[in-house]
């Protein structure tokens, strides 16, 4: 699926709860999965990255080494429930490819969600994983991670090569 890019005015639109879990959903899922796996470096997507305004959101940063992770996540109508700590860290987006930035961001999180069945599951996140989601949910509300910049002058950076 083709991702959209900033500065594409759809980025900022609120996308709507998942009512309906049937096979075309998981269908969508599975296409979804599939099209972040592609992107070079993409352990997140959320769906409004594709033009799809639903609150459906992947997360998995099991590539990797040495972070700790729940594995493959697929979060529909994700809430955090928890957070705690604050800490500063770089993130890049498949929607921004051109650049990264500083965004301060919860340490730790507890996420709960629908998987792609409408049953309801929680988890308790740290670090990278955490921050991960936080970024993925805010695609959700029609943000990115421009928006959370502390200064655009000191905290946000020209991506050099996008390693995949």
């Amino acid at each position: 699926m083709e991702i959209l890019k900033y500065p594409d005015p759809r980025l900022k639109q609120v996308s709507e709860p998942v009512d309906c879990f049937d096979d075309a959903l998981r269908q969508f899922v599975r296409e979804l999965e599939q099209t972040m796996r592609a992107g070079p470096g993409g352990v997140g997507i959320a769906a409004p990255q594709v033009a799809c305004f639903k609150q459906i959101v992947i997360v998995d940063v099991s590539s990797k080494p040495k972070i700790p992770s729940h594995g493959c996540m697929i979060l529909i109508n994700p809430e955090l429930t928890r957070w705690e700590g604050l800490a500063l860290g770089r993130e890049g987006c498949m929607s921004v490819p051109d650049y990264t930035g500083n965004v301060i961001r919860a340490e730790s999180i507890t996420v709960q969600a629908l998987n792609e069945h409408g049953e309801q599951q929680a988890f308790d996140c740290e670090g990278y994983e955490a921050r991960a989601v936080q970024h993925e949910i805010d695609h959700l509300q029609g943000m990115l991670f421009l928006d959370r910049l502390v200064s655009r002058r000191n905290d946000l950076f020209k991506r050099k090569v996008y390693k995949k």
